[in-house]
């Protein structure tokens, strides 16, 4: 046959961590299991910070990690003052993910770094950085793609799924997320 298909070939698919990158993630994954188990008490959130910065997350003051968090490479991971991870987030973090102050990220958000070619047959992995601005909120459930920002001051509805840059103060929901309307904060 002249026209036979290509096939996937994971088999040739080769890992770009260098050894002390595996080791550095072992050794994460049992802090992280020590520290980080789902159900936690929201009292460890000291703990869980002082594991992130031990494997070099860049964490400001304040900070609250609940438990259930999982983030795959604390040393591509950076979180502003008074900001708060909530619990069961994902941080697939192979590429930078920059968290500004006074932000919060809500309950089984999947914050993703990180995706493959599929269009060559060895899938190869590839990620691209995420940055969230500061007074963001990201509500529970959504899941921001690799390269996105998120503007400063923006809300991401709940379970939207986010796949292009958010202009600051804006807020945007669905699948795929679209602009709702502009943020305007006001006192009671």
């Amino acid at each position: 046959m002249l026209n036979q298909p290509i096939k996937v070939d994971l088999l040739r698919s080769k890992s770009r961590w260098t050894t002390k990158t595996k080791i550095a993630r072992a050794l994460w994954k049992l802090f992280q299991i020590a520290l980080f188990w789902r159900g936690g008490p929201r009292i460890l959130s000291p703990f869980r910070v002082y594991a992130l910065r031990l494997f070099g997350a860049k964490i400001g003051k304040d900070v609250l990690i609940m438990a259930g968090v999982r983030v795959w490479c604390p040393w591509n991971l950076s979180i502003g003052n008074c900001t708060a991870i909530g619990s069961d987030v994902e941080i697939y973090n192979f590429g930078l993910v920059k968290i500004g102050a006074m932000t919060v990220v809500s309950q089984y958000t999947y914050l993703c770094t990180a995706s493959h070619h599929y269009e060559l047959t060895d899938m190869p992995l590839f990620w691209k950085p995420i940055e969230i601005g500061s007074q963001v909120w990201i509500a529970a459930g959504a899941f921001i793609s690799p390269g996105v920002i998120v503007g400063e001051g923006a809300v991401v509805g709940a379970r939207s799924v986010v796949t292009r840059n958010v202009p600051n103060w804006t807020v945007v929901a669905g699948n795929p997320a679209q602009t709702i309307k502009k943020r305007e904060l006001r006192s009671k």
